[in-house]
Formats: structure tokens, C-alpha cells, sequence
């Protein structure tokens, strides 16, 4: 029997460009266009209605942007207990304020709107099976640079006090880009110990995503 097809939803006010999106996503045998919608609220109500397995959002739109519309999608799906579309925003720039923003509000990535067509092919399966994706370039440049305009003087500690002193090490590691298994070797423990850290590191700190828990550690003055 054939495997499900990942559902993808696209938003965005530019008609060419979903026009050579949805084409793309038409052209592989594993995926399907659910729906397209060229504002935030249109994106917000067809989500309630259908949701899809990942959704293309773009973050600059009229009637309501993508920050927005990602948060009210994400908040929409937590209060009914369902799960949550994973959004992957997209930009025009590679070091933009709303993208810090839209992982906040709970998009699991962002890519430029002129990354090649492999890799966003490659980003939609990626945050499908649950992980989460980013522009090629340094995502914690991006982060740090968003971190300069935060009034915090210095390391926000206090931010920790939750944890315990390995959900600690977890937690800075984690921030750091190392992946399941290099914090394992680190830290001499098995991968599934390491999941569970995380599990709870994200769940004390109100986080969804890795990328969150990177948008943290530089909000907080946690990283140089």
C-alpha cells in the first residue's frame, strides 16, 4: 500500500510565485497541494477547516502577515488539541526580524523565497518527519543579531532556574546546534536520555521547537 501523501498548504499575495510552488509540489509523487490562500487570515480560516501536514507561509503579506497568522494557527491548534501544521516561513532576506519572530510564534524553520527547488523539496519531508529547517548561512547569526536590539544587560539566568543541572547541559547544547548523538558522546548518556532532556527542557521553558530554544538562548544573553 502506498504511503500517505505529505499535505502542503501555500500563503502567499504573489500569484507567479505560488503558481511555480504549486507546480512543484504537484510534480512529486509523495506530495499533494491541500490549499493555497494569498493572506494570513484566508491562511488562518482554511487551516481551521483543513489542516495540512506542512504549510509554506510567507511573512510579509497584506490583510494579516505570516507572524501573526503563524501564531493564531498555532494557538488555534493547541487549544482544540490537535496537532499543529508545521510552518515553514519564508523570506526575502536572509537576516530579518520577522523570521526570529515566526519561530517564536511556532514555525518549525524559514528558507529564502529564492532557495533552489531541491531544497525546499528537501525542507517540506524534513519538518514533515519532525525536525526543523533553515536557510543556508548561519541561523545563529541571525538570532544573535536579532539578540542586539533586546534590553537585557546581561545573561538572564533566573531564565534557568527551572531546570535541573543536566537539563542545563542539554539545554546549552542543544543551543549551540549540536544534534542528539553529539550530546550524547558529550555528555556520556544514551540518545533516548537526551530526547528526554529535551522533552522536558522544552516543556518547562513553554518552547515547541529546537529553533525556539535557539530564539531563547540568544533572547537571554545565554550564548556569546
Amino acid at each position: 500500500m502506498a504511503e500517505t501523501p505529505i499535505t502542503v498548504a501555500l500563503v502567499d499575495d504573489q500569484p507567479l510565485f505560488r503558481s511555480g510552488i504549486r507546480m512543484l509540489v504537484q510534480s512529486q509523487a509523495d506530495m499533494d497541494m491541500a490549499w493555497e490562500a494569498d493572506d494570513g487570515e484566508q491562511a488562518v480560516a482554511l487551516a481551521a477547516r483543513q489542516r495540512p501536514d506542512v504549510m509554506l507561509m510567507d511573512l510579509r503579506m497584506p490583510v494579516l502577515d505570516g507572524v501573526e497568522a503563524t501564531r493564531r494557527i498555532t494557538e488555534e491548534a493547541d487549544a482544540a488539541g490537535v496537532d499543529k501544521p508545521k510552518i515553514i516561513a519564508l523570506t526575502t532576506f536572509n537576516r530579518d526580524q520577522a523570521v526570529v519572530d515566526a519561530v517564536q510564534a511556532g514555525a518549525s524553520g524559514y528558507l529564502l523565497k529564492s532557495a533552489e527547488p531541491e531544497f525546499l523539496l528537501a525542507a517540506i519531508r524534513t519538518v514533515y518527519s519532525g525536525y526543523s529547517v533553515i536557510a543556508p548561512g548561519s541561523v545563529h547569526e541571525l538570532f544573535r543579531h536579532a539578540a542586539r536590539t533586546v534590553p537585557v544587560a546581561g545573561p538572564d539566568l533566573a531564565v534557568m532556574d527551572e531546570l535541573s543541572p543536566r537539563e542545563r547541559d542539554v539545554f546549552l547544547l542543544a543551543a549551540k546546534g549540536l544534534g542528539n548523538a553529539e550530546m550524547a558522546q558529550s555528555l556520556f548518556v544514551s540518545e533516548a536520555t537526551v530526547k528526554s532532556h529535551l522533552r522536558s527542557v522544552l516543556s518547562k521553558l513553554g518552547l515547541r521547537t529546537r529553533l525556539q530554544l535557539v530564539a531563547f538562548a540568544y533572547e537571554h544573553r545565554l550564548l556569546g
